[in-house]
């Protein structure tokens, strides 16, 4: 018998993958899934899964909050781009975890957990409320605090820009600018340290000199040598290249 699955994700690329990847196994059937918390909540209490794989970093109600919520608590994997978090510590019976992108070989793992933990009856479960604080105060610790703005020096000024707004950044010859709105400004970060600095949910580097805010890709197209082409919606229809040594990390990250 297949295993029911509800799956949450703010990011409905992640979930599209993931729901992908599950079908492909042929030992999952997907129930439901969404990327609003709230009705994740809704649903998992009206309709328990035997499993839920749930995004920890979502807007207004974190997965672990989601979880905080239900009458009873559903096997759970969770699903993260941070290492940090540590939930290997918590990869115990009905908790364990999976880092995004998922690769098929991680999720395959993780079912057999699952039916190993289902086959045992769920004997030695431990106390899911205290591990869901331990879990809490572990992600209120090392939550990573990226930002929101960046700053642009023109003269003796400094211009903020929010980095929603920013489409991409480039670097060129010896400088780095982030492009807002159809405008380049000047920031002082190199393309490496904006890599580290920024939401890797957001942005990501697909080139030396390049970097891509996710929310403006419009359409993505393969050539020649396994590079890609991304094609930007800010009007202007902007092009950028993905490097062939960045083009499956940023399928896998896009879900493409």
């Amino acid at each position: 018998m297949k295993l029911r699955a509800y799956l949450v994700d703010d990011e409905p690329l992640a979930l599209e993958r993931l729901r992908r990847l599950l079908e492909r196994t042929g030992r999952v059937e997907v129930t439901g899934s969404t990327t609003e918390p709230e009705k994740a909540v809704a649903a998992l209490a009206a309709d328990p899964p035997d499993v839920c794989f749930l995004d920890i970093q979502m807007p207004r109600l974190d997965g672990f909050e989601v979880l905080a919520r239900l009458p009873s608590q559903p096997i759970v994997i969770f699903t993260t781009a941070y290492d940090q978090y540590a939930l290997k510590a918590f990869g115990v019976n009905s908790v364990d975890y999976l880092l995004k992108p998922v690769e098929p070989e991680a999720l395959e793992r993780a079912l057999n957990k699952i039916e190993r933990f289902r086959g045992a009856g769920r004997s030695g479960q431990p106390d899911f409320q205290a591990l869901l604080k331990q879990l809490t105060d572990s992600l209120r610790e090392t939550k990573p605090d990226y930002p929101d703005r960046i700053a642009s020096r023109l003269g003796d000024r400094l211009w903020f820009i929010d980095l929603a707004r920013v489409t991409h950044f480039y670097a060129e010859d010896k400088l780095t600018y982030a492009v807002s709105e159809g405008k380049a400004y000047c920031v002082d970060y190199t393309v490496a340290e904006l890599e580290k600095e920024l939401d890797p949910k957001k942005f990501l580097r697909i080139h030396r000199s390049t970097v891509v805010n996710v929310a403006w890709i419009k359409e993505v197209a393969s050539l020649p040598g396994g590079a890609l082409n991304v094609r930007l919606k800010d009007g202007k229809d902007t092009d950028l290249t993905v490097a062939r040594d960045r083009a499956r990390d940023f399928k896998a990250r896009l879900g493409c």
